[in-house]
Protein backbone atom coordinates (compact mmCIF):
# COMPACT_ATOMS: atom_id res chain seq x y z
CA UNK A 1 0.00 0.00 0.00
CA UNK A 2 1.44 3.77 -0.92
CA UNK A 3 4.99 1.97 -2.46
CA UNK A 4 4.61 3.17 -5.67
CA UNK A 5 5.92 6.97 -7.06
CA UNK A 6 2.89 8.06 -8.03
CA UNK A 7 0.63 7.16 -4.35
CA UNK A 8 3.94 8.70 -2.61
CA UNK A 9 3.48 12.02 -4.65
CA UNK A 10 0.24 12.24 -4.41
CA UNK A 11 0.51 11.83 -0.54
CA UNK A 12 2.78 13.97 -0.01
CA UNK A 13 1.02 16.85 -2.47
CA UNK A 14 -2.31 16.20 -0.62
CA UNK A 15 -0.14 16.79 3.13
CA UNK A 16 1.05 19.87 1.73
CA UNK A 17 -2.27 20.90 0.82
CA UNK A 18 -3.44 20.16 4.33
CA UNK A 19 -0.37 22.51 5.90
CA UNK A 20 -1.62 25.33 4.00
CA UNK A 21 -5.34 25.21 4.35
CA UNK A 22 -5.47 23.68 7.39
CA UNK A 23 -2.25 24.84 9.64
CA UNK A 24 -2.25 27.94 7.48
CA UNK A 25 1.88 27.52 7.22
CA UNK A 26 4.03 29.79 5.02
CA UNK A 27 5.13 28.07 1.44
CA UNK A 28 8.99 28.09 2.94
CA UNK A 29 7.56 26.06 5.65
CA UNK A 30 5.67 23.85 3.43
CA UNK A 31 7.99 23.08 0.97
CA UNK A 32 10.70 22.68 3.98
CA UNK A 33 8.21 19.66 4.78
CA UNK A 34 7.68 18.50 2.02
CA UNK A 35 11.58 18.22 1.28
CA UNK A 36 12.26 15.98 4.33
CA UNK A 37 9.46 13.75 3.47
CA UNK A 38 10.53 13.31 0.16
CA UNK A 39 14.06 12.23 1.31
CA UNK A 40 12.27 10.04 3.86
CA UNK A 41 9.83 8.40 1.34
CA UNK A 42 13.02 8.08 -1.29
CA UNK A 43 15.18 5.86 1.46
CA UNK A 44 11.58 3.89 2.13
CA UNK A 45 11.67 3.04 -1.84
CA UNK A 46 15.36 2.18 -1.60
CA UNK A 47 14.49 -0.20 1.58
CA UNK A 48 11.41 -1.93 -0.44
CA UNK A 49 9.47 -0.66 2.05
CA UNK A 50 5.34 0.74 2.22
CA UNK A 51 4.22 3.18 5.01
CA UNK A 52 2.63 0.34 7.01
CA UNK A 53 5.76 -1.47 7.37
CA UNK A 54 7.18 1.91 9.15
CA UNK A 55 7.76 1.40 12.35
CA UNK A 56 10.31 2.68 15.10
CA UNK A 57 13.43 1.11 13.80
CA UNK A 58 12.14 2.06 10.92
CA UNK A 59 12.92 5.52 11.73
CA UNK A 60 16.09 5.16 13.61
CA UNK A 61 17.52 3.55 10.45
CA UNK A 62 17.24 6.39 8.42
CA UNK A 63 17.94 9.25 10.72
CA UNK A 64 21.45 7.33 11.38
CA UNK A 65 21.90 7.66 7.64
CA UNK A 66 21.14 11.06 7.99
CA UNK A 67 23.32 11.52 10.50
CA UNK A 68 26.62 9.26 8.94
CA UNK A 69 25.65 11.73 5.66
CA UNK A 70 26.69 14.68 7.73
CA UNK A 71 23.65 16.04 8.20
CA UNK A 72 23.61 18.52 11.07
CA UNK A 73 22.32 17.78 14.48
CA UNK A 74 19.78 20.83 14.13
CA UNK A 75 18.95 19.61 10.17
CA UNK A 76 17.97 16.19 11.94
CA UNK A 77 15.79 17.34 14.28
CA UNK A 78 14.05 19.16 11.85
CA UNK A 79 13.41 16.24 10.13
CA UNK A 80 12.35 14.12 13.61
CA UNK A 81 9.29 17.82 13.45
CA UNK A 82 8.76 16.83 9.67
CA UNK A 83 7.76 13.05 10.50
CA UNK A 84 6.32 13.11 13.92
CA UNK A 85 3.69 15.97 12.11
CA UNK A 86 3.20 14.15 8.45
CA UNK A 87 2.18 10.41 10.84
CA UNK A 88 0.14 12.39 13.33
CA UNK A 89 -1.67 13.34 10.23
CA UNK A 90 -2.08 10.32 8.74
CA UNK A 91 -3.13 8.75 11.95
CA UNK A 92 -5.41 11.27 12.42
CA UNK A 93 -6.67 10.72 9.07
CA UNK A 94 -6.99 6.95 9.60
CA UNK A 95 -4.39 6.45 6.73
CA UNK A 96 -2.09 4.20 8.85
CA UNK A 97 -3.26 2.60 12.39
CA UNK A 98 -0.11 2.89 14.27
CA UNK A 99 2.20 6.07 14.72
CA UNK A 100 5.81 4.83 14.49
CA UNK A 101 7.14 8.08 15.65
CA UNK A 102 5.40 7.48 19.61
CA UNK A 103 8.15 5.97 20.59
CA UNK A 104 10.81 8.41 19.01
CA UNK A 105 12.40 11.37 21.06
CA UNK A 106 13.62 14.66 19.68
CA UNK A 107 17.14 15.02 19.82
CA UNK A 108 18.06 18.00 21.64
CA UNK A 109 19.02 21.23 19.41
CA UNK A 110 22.45 22.56 19.12
CA UNK A 111 22.97 25.75 21.15
CA UNK A 112 25.54 26.97 19.07
CA UNK A 113 25.64 30.73 18.69
CA UNK A 114 24.47 32.53 15.82
CA UNK A 115 27.41 33.71 13.04
CA UNK A 116 27.54 37.70 13.59
CA UNK A 117 29.76 40.01 11.00
CA UNK A 118 31.23 43.19 13.00
CA UNK A 119 30.23 46.24 12.37
CA UNK A 120 33.45 46.87 10.40
CA UNK A 121 32.14 43.56 7.93
CA UNK A 122 28.85 44.85 7.43
CA UNK A 123 30.89 48.32 6.04
CA UNK A 124 33.06 45.98 3.60
CA UNK A 125 30.26 43.70 2.48
CA UNK A 126 27.87 47.35 2.08
CA UNK A 127 30.56 48.56 0.29
CA UNK A 128 30.97 45.99 -2.29
CA UNK A 129 28.34 47.10 -5.07
CA UNK A 130 29.12 48.98 -7.59
CA UNK A 131 26.26 51.83 -7.12
CA UNK A 132 26.99 52.84 -10.99
CA UNK A 133 25.07 49.86 -12.13
CA UNK A 134 21.67 49.55 -12.33
CA UNK A 135 22.08 45.71 -10.60
CA UNK A 136 24.55 47.39 -7.93
CA UNK A 137 22.21 50.62 -7.20
CA UNK A 138 19.69 47.47 -6.60
CA UNK A 139 22.37 45.34 -4.63
CA UNK A 140 23.54 48.13 -2.51
CA UNK A 141 20.36 49.56 -1.44
CA UNK A 142 18.56 45.49 -0.87
CA UNK A 143 21.83 44.91 2.05
CA UNK A 144 21.29 48.19 3.66
CA UNK A 145 17.73 47.11 3.78
CA UNK A 146 18.55 44.19 5.10
CA UNK A 147 20.83 45.40 7.54
CA UNK A 148 18.54 48.03 8.74
CA UNK A 149 15.31 45.73 9.41
CA UNK A 150 16.50 42.49 10.17
CA UNK A 151 14.03 40.69 8.01
CA UNK A 152 14.17 37.42 6.85
CA UNK A 153 15.00 36.55 3.19
CA UNK A 154 11.31 35.34 2.28
CA UNK A 155 10.72 39.02 3.84
CA UNK A 156 12.82 40.45 1.25
CA UNK A 157 11.66 38.79 -1.29
CA UNK A 158 8.01 39.34 -0.92
CA UNK A 159 8.27 43.41 0.23
CA UNK A 160 6.50 45.12 -2.04
CA UNK A 161 6.21 48.67 -2.96
CA UNK A 162 3.12 49.60 -1.00
CA UNK A 163 4.93 48.13 2.18
CA UNK A 164 7.44 51.29 2.22
CA UNK A 165 6.34 54.61 4.03
CA UNK A 166 9.40 56.54 3.50
CA UNK A 167 7.61 59.34 4.80
CA UNK A 168 7.10 57.76 8.14
CA UNK A 169 10.44 56.07 8.18
CA UNK A 170 8.65 53.09 8.25
CA UNK A 171 7.97 49.69 6.27
CA UNK A 172 5.74 46.55 6.99
CA UNK A 173 6.06 43.36 6.29
CA UNK A 174 3.98 39.54 7.08
CA UNK A 175 6.64 37.25 8.88
CA UNK A 176 5.79 33.40 10.15
CA UNK A 177 2.78 32.49 11.03
CA UNK A 178 0.95 35.48 8.89
CA UNK A 179 2.17 38.10 11.41
CA UNK A 180 2.36 41.69 10.20
CA UNK A 181 4.57 44.08 12.18
CA UNK A 182 6.08 47.36 11.15
CA UNK A 183 9.74 48.14 11.27
CA UNK A 184 11.64 51.37 11.55
CA UNK A 185 13.71 51.96 8.91
CA UNK A 186 16.72 53.95 8.71
CA UNK A 187 17.73 57.58 6.87
CA UNK A 188 20.90 55.64 5.40
CA UNK A 189 18.59 52.58 3.85
CA UNK A 190 15.93 55.01 2.34
CA UNK A 191 18.07 57.05 0.78
CA UNK A 192 19.77 54.11 -1.13
CA UNK A 193 16.42 52.86 -1.80
CA UNK A 194 15.26 56.27 -3.31
CA UNK A 195 18.46 56.78 -5.51
CA UNK A 196 17.15 52.89 -7.08
CA UNK A 197 14.01 53.40 -7.33
CA UNK A 198 14.27 56.47 -9.68
CA UNK A 199 17.83 55.50 -11.71
CA UNK A 200 17.44 51.73 -11.29
CA UNK A 201 14.46 49.88 -10.82
CA UNK A 202 13.18 51.63 -14.17
CA UNK A 203 15.37 50.05 -16.43
CA UNK A 204 14.81 47.08 -14.62
CA UNK A 205 11.20 46.46 -14.88
CA UNK A 206 10.99 48.66 -18.44
CA UNK A 207 7.62 50.08 -17.03
CA UNK A 208 6.66 46.66 -16.70
CA UNK A 209 4.65 46.36 -13.66
CA UNK A 210 5.91 44.62 -10.89
CA UNK A 211 4.42 45.17 -7.13
CA UNK A 212 7.60 44.15 -5.51
CA UNK A 213 10.52 46.62 -4.41
CA UNK A 214 13.31 44.65 -5.00
CA UNK A 215 13.60 42.92 -8.80
CA UNK A 216 15.59 40.86 -10.55
CA UNK A 217 17.35 41.71 -14.39
CA UNK A 218 13.88 40.31 -15.97
CA UNK A 219 12.00 43.37 -13.55
CA UNK A 220 10.52 40.45 -11.78
CA UNK A 221 10.49 39.36 -8.08
CA UNK A 222 13.83 38.31 -6.86
CA UNK A 223 13.89 34.71 -5.75
CA UNK A 224 15.37 33.17 -2.14
CA UNK A 225 18.18 32.03 -4.69
CA UNK A 226 18.52 34.91 -6.77
CA UNK A 227 19.57 36.59 -2.76
CA UNK A 228 21.53 33.74 -1.11
CA UNK A 229 24.20 33.87 -4.79
CA UNK A 230 23.90 37.55 -4.11
CA UNK A 231 25.00 37.30 -0.24
CA UNK A 232 27.83 34.53 -1.04
CA UNK A 233 29.43 36.83 -3.91
CA UNK A 234 29.33 39.94 -2.01
CA UNK A 235 31.15 37.99 0.80
CA UNK A 236 33.41 36.81 -1.13
CA UNK A 237 34.25 39.92 -3.07
CA UNK A 238 34.68 41.83 0.22
CA UNK A 239 37.49 39.34 1.67
CA UNK A 240 35.16 37.97 4.88
CA UNK A 241 36.02 34.43 5.44
CA UNK A 242 33.04 33.74 7.63
CA UNK A 243 30.27 31.31 6.95
CA UNK A 244 27.57 34.13 5.86
CA UNK A 245 24.01 33.62 4.29
CA UNK A 246 21.00 36.32 4.52
CA UNK A 247 20.37 35.39 7.84
CA UNK A 248 23.49 36.54 9.27
CA UNK A 249 22.20 39.80 8.43
CA UNK A 250 19.30 39.16 10.28
CA UNK A 251 21.76 37.97 13.33
CA UNK A 252 23.90 40.90 12.98
CA UNK A 253 21.17 43.24 13.06
CA UNK A 254 19.93 42.20 16.59
CA UNK A 255 23.71 41.40 17.89
CA UNK A 256 24.58 45.36 17.46
CA UNK A 257 21.26 46.59 18.76
CA UNK A 258 21.60 45.04 21.66
CA UNK A 259 25.24 45.76 21.76
CA UNK A 260 24.48 49.81 21.92
CA UNK A 261 21.97 49.08 24.78
CA UNK A 262 18.53 48.19 23.16
CA UNK A 263 16.38 46.81 25.05
CA UNK A 264 15.87 43.04 24.74
CA UNK A 265 12.37 43.23 24.22
CA UNK A 266 11.99 46.02 21.43
CA UNK A 267 14.65 43.42 19.51
CA UNK A 268 11.90 40.81 19.93
CA UNK A 269 9.14 43.11 18.21
CA UNK A 270 11.82 44.35 15.20
CA UNK A 271 12.45 40.29 14.60
CA UNK A 272 8.96 39.43 14.99
CA UNK A 273 9.74 36.45 17.47
CA UNK A 274 6.43 35.37 19.17
CA UNK A 275 8.74 33.79 22.17
CA UNK A 276 11.52 36.06 23.73
CA UNK A 277 13.51 32.99 24.43
CA UNK A 278 14.22 32.55 20.93
CA UNK A 279 15.59 36.64 20.90
CA UNK A 280 17.47 35.64 24.45
CA UNK A 281 20.57 33.90 22.40
CA UNK A 282 21.38 37.58 20.89
CA UNK A 283 21.96 38.67 24.50
CA UNK A 284 24.42 35.76 24.58
CA UNK A 285 26.21 36.92 21.48
CA UNK A 286 26.75 40.59 22.45
CA UNK A 287 28.22 38.70 26.33
CA UNK A 288 30.64 36.83 24.11
CA UNK A 289 31.10 40.30 22.04
CA UNK A 290 31.97 41.88 25.46
CA UNK A 291 33.96 38.91 26.76
CA UNK A 292 36.34 39.10 23.73
CA UNK A 293 36.61 43.00 23.53
CA UNK A 294 37.66 42.94 27.27
CA UNK A 295 40.53 40.25 26.89
CA UNK A 296 41.61 42.22 24.15
CA UNK A 297 42.02 45.40 25.52
CA UNK A 298 42.28 44.90 29.11
CA UNK A 299 45.75 44.86 30.42
CA UNK A 300 45.41 42.53 33.04
CA UNK A 301 42.55 40.22 31.25
CA UNK A 302 45.27 37.76 30.80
Amino acid sequence: MLAGNKEMNDLLNDYSAYLRSERGLLENSVKSYHQDLSEFVNFLQQQHLNLNSVDRFTILDWLNVQKNAGKSNNSIVHMVSSLRKFFAYMTLDRRLTQNPMEKVTTPKKSSHLPQVLSTQEIEKLLAVPDISTKLGLRNRAMLETMYATGFRVSEICNLKMADLHADLGLVTTVGKGEKQRIVPIGEISLLYISKYLKESRPLLTAKKECPYLFVNNRGSQLSRQGVFKLIKESVSEAGITKDVSPHTLRHSFATHLLENGADLRIVQELLGHSDISTTQIYTQVSEKHLRDQYNKFHPRAN
